[in-house]
């Protein structure tokens, strides 16, 4: 296997979704559906196959693509659309022109529902495609069970029916149809029960569970038991129903969607094709930035190179923002509904392109991903200069006691944890946080200058407006304030502070800039409680034994020095503690924790 698809593979994401493999050629030669991308994939690398044809179709492979999808049914969906349309030489099932089913609600006067795998644009209303036809099929029994919908195929116009023309057949003797081939039914009646089947069809039959469940124990209380467990094995059937897909929808036609999200230095951009309402192409594509150009921009270019590449003859396409692309073309910006999922579903898809991008780039060019993320944080957080030497503050102390401050370094991004500081509270009493980070920050800084280190181009203090004021002021006194850019940090909303600026700044969550802050707010704050338990621990042993009468301070010394510990000492044997501190001193402290003589 060539660097190039290990490093695909590396960085596939764990999502659901299909997977395409080229060979050298650039011809697909297979299309594949996955819970889990990144799993299914590896595995046609790391598994040793009995198929003599798997074994050959890896051998071919000279690329990977594939896309995100929301769900393993949309997976299926659409790895059928692009096997159908590609016909890949190593995939054998799908190929043939059968297609999933719709149910169709048909444009008419008194509408029938039935089950199809052909899509008429003729107005109907098409609900689908169900990956399962017995789901299908229980969600149509269950609506003939629940409602007297007619099954007959007459054109039950005004006309006909003022003529007498048809009769009413078997289904209304048996109470199957009401008859509104003989006006015995009205229109109204007809259209109210429609619109709440086509509600229980998108899904939303949540009101009607109760209609079910009665249906159910009214069968039970007639003890037909037979008929009550077909209505509940049909309700568990359509508990797992998906109301609709994504990836195929009817009402959408022959049209391209386009997407976009971008960095400091390159765009992603994303683009579907979509023919008789299914994606049946995809693509996406890194695009580097010459100057500050803008999303929109950056989207213009790639819409006409990829309609040119791809030959797209699509009279509209979607944007997720208004773009100039002349006249002719019809520029939708969908706002919600299934045109919007669609959109959204491209936006996906170049974040995840991107997601991978960064993660090849951090193991094939580390130096590429460090500038790029510095030049990110200098931009979030509205840097002078580039923050490759950061320095986080943070104290520690239960009620006042052993209170201590840490301070940790990264260096271009990472942790430098030989640069890693401890620092115990000397001129502070009691629980002074503000006092305690001036105290630090000042002697941290004043060392440096000392010893001539190099200075960090951003501190990062734990806590609000108060310890960012306090570490501010040892700033002015070491006449630093000009050279280090300072900001804190506050837990609750992860606000970032600055100084003498009221209003805090709320970086995206998602934001790479402020992972980096988090994780030195939560590294100053591992580091300082460690150093603080130790400090305490320590403390807590040591005033055990020098509270034991005769013992002095250097007793003490050679016990925790011998034993480790003062545990270790208070289980010890007598013999044991006399061989280190004479037997005077021995039976003092085996009294002291066995309240008997030796």
């Amino acid at each position: 296997m060539n660097l190039d698809l290990k490093l695909q593979i590396k960085t596939l994401p764990n999502e659901p979704g299909v997977y395409q493999y080229y060979d050298k050629d650039e011809v697909i030669i297979y299309v594949g559906k996955a819970k889990n991308l990144k799993k299914r994939v590896s595995s046609y690398f790391t598994k040793t196959h009995d198929s003599g044809k798997t074994r050959v179709l890896v051998k071919k492979i000279a690329r990977i693509e594939h896309i995100v999808v929301n769900t393993e049914t949309d997976a299926l969906l659409l790895e059928n659309n692009l096997i159908k349309k590609y016909q890949p030489r190593y995939n054998v099932l799908l190929k043939d022109d059968k297609t999933y089913p719709y149910i169709c609600i048909k444009k008419e006067r008194f509408p029938r529902i039935f089950l199809t795998r052909n899509v008429i644009k003729d107005g109907s209303d098409y609900f689908g495609p169900y990956t399962s036809v017995k789901t299908a099929r229980a969600l149509l029994d269950l609506i003939k069970e629940l409602f007297q919908i007619r099954s007959c195929n007459y054109d039950l116009s005004l006309k006909n029916i003022s003529n007498n023309k048809y009769k009413v057949c078997l289904d209304y003797h048996i109470g199957n149809c009401k008859g509104p081939c003989e006006a015995l039914q009205r229109e109204e009646d007809y259209s109210n029960n429609i619109s709440t089947i086509r509600n229980i069809i998108k899904g939303n039959f949540k009101e009607s569970l109760k209609q079910f469940n009665d249906l159910m124990m009214n069968y039970a209380a007639e003890m037909e038991f037979e008929e009550a467990q077909k209505i509940k094995d049909k309700i568990g059937l359509l508990s797992n129903y998906q109301a609709k897909s994504t990836v195929v929808n009817p009402s959408i036609n022959n049209v391209d969607v386009f997407s976009i999200i971008s960095d400091e230095s390159y765009g992603y951009v994303n683009f579907f094709k979509i023919a008789n309402g299914s994606i049946i192409q995809s693509h996406t594509s890194e695009i580097k930035k010459k100057l500050n150009e803008t999303d929109k921009h950056l989207l213009e270019l790639f819409i006409v190179e990829i309609r040119q590449r791809f030959n797209s003859q699509s009279k509209e396409i979607y944007v997720p923002f208004e773009v100039d692309l002349g006249e002719n073309l019809k520029v939708t910006i969908p706002k919600l509904g299934d045109k919007k999922r669609i959109v959204d579903l491209s936006l996906r898809n170049a974040k995840y392109f991107r997601q991978e991008r960064f993660k090849q780039i951090k193991i094939v060019d580390p130096d590429r991903h460090v500038n790029r993320l510095m030049a990110q944080m200098k931009k979030d957080l509205g840097l002078s200069e580039e923050p490759r030497h950061i320095e986080c503050f943070d104290n520690s102390n239960i009620q006042g006691t052993n209170p201590v401050a840490a301070c940790v370094v990264f260096k271009n991004g990472k942790p430098s944890k030989k640069d890693y500081r401890n620092f115990n509270i000397k001129t502070v009493e009691g629980p002074d946080d503000f006092a305690s980070m001036e105290e630090v920050v000042f002697r941290r800084y004043k060392r440096l200058q000392e010893e001539g280190e190099s200075l960090p181009q951003l501190v990062v203090i734990d806590g609000g407006k108060g310890q960012l004021s306090s570490a501010v002021r040892s700033l002015d006194v070491l006449g630093l304030r000009s050279e280090i850019a300072i900001i804190g940090i506050a837990k609750r909303l992860e606000e970032i502070f600055y100084p003498e600026d009221p209003i805090p700044l709320y970086l995206d969550k998602k934001s790479e800039s402020l992972k980096i802050i988090q994780f030195l707010r939560n590294e100053a704050h591992r580091f300082g409680i460690t150093h603080h338990r130790n400090k305490r621990s320590k403390g807590a042993l040591e005033n055990e034994l020098e509270q034991i009468s005769g013992i002095g301070k250097q007793t003490v010394i050679s016990l925790l020095k011998h034993f480790k510990s003062a545990k270790r000492v208070s289980i010890a044997t007598f013999e044991d503690i006399e061989k280190i501190v004479g037997t005077s001193r021995a039976t003092k402290v085996y009294n002291h924790y066995n309240k008997t003589t030796p």
